[in-house]
């Protein structure tokens, strides 16, 4: 593996809302194939509107351009994506070291059916709290909440 260096710098909505955007679409589609593309197309907009421009959100950078972000609601983590063609080499990890340092304790919700992202979480230490069977919008994808103390 090469090594990148990574800054983790502030959210910027003029110059990264766009790309953060893509950077989700691209990751939910790897990530969430069971939700359904239309349906991941559809949240994108919520992406935009609601969620970034409402959320403290860390962009990871490598070479100056955003390879992913991680967006708080104090110590929830709201969502962390990396660009799947920079998966794979710490990215994901960095923005969650970088998050537990500045909350000290991280929790956040997670679908079962994304395997990938369940293993990622719990090698990292996340133990989980409770499940529930519906996502937010009512869908059968269940969730785990899931909690990590720094």
């Amino acid at each position: 593996m090469t090594n990148y260096d990574v800054v983790v710098r502030p959210y910027s909505p003029e110059s990264d809302l766009k790309k953060l955007s893509r950077i989700w679409l691209d990751a939910s589609l790897l990530a969430h194939p069971f939700i359904g593309e239309q349906r991941l197309l559809e949240q994108r907009a919520l992406i935009e509107d609601q969620y970034l421009p409402n959320a403290e959100t860390w962009v990871a950078c490598v070479g100056g351009q955003p390879s992913g972000f991680i967006s708080l609601l104090d110590t929830f983590v709201g969502g962390i994506f990396v660009s799947p063609q920079r998966q794979g080499l710490g990215i994901g990890r960095q923005l969650i070291s970088f998050a537990l340092y500045l909350k000290g304790q991280l929790e956040l919700e997670v679908y079962t059916d994304n395997r990938q992202a369940v293993t990622f979480y719990t090698r990292l230490g996340f133990q989980e709290l409770s499940r529930r069977r519906l996502d937010d919008e009512g869908y059968a994808f269940e969730n785990a909440r899931l909690r990590l103390t720094g």
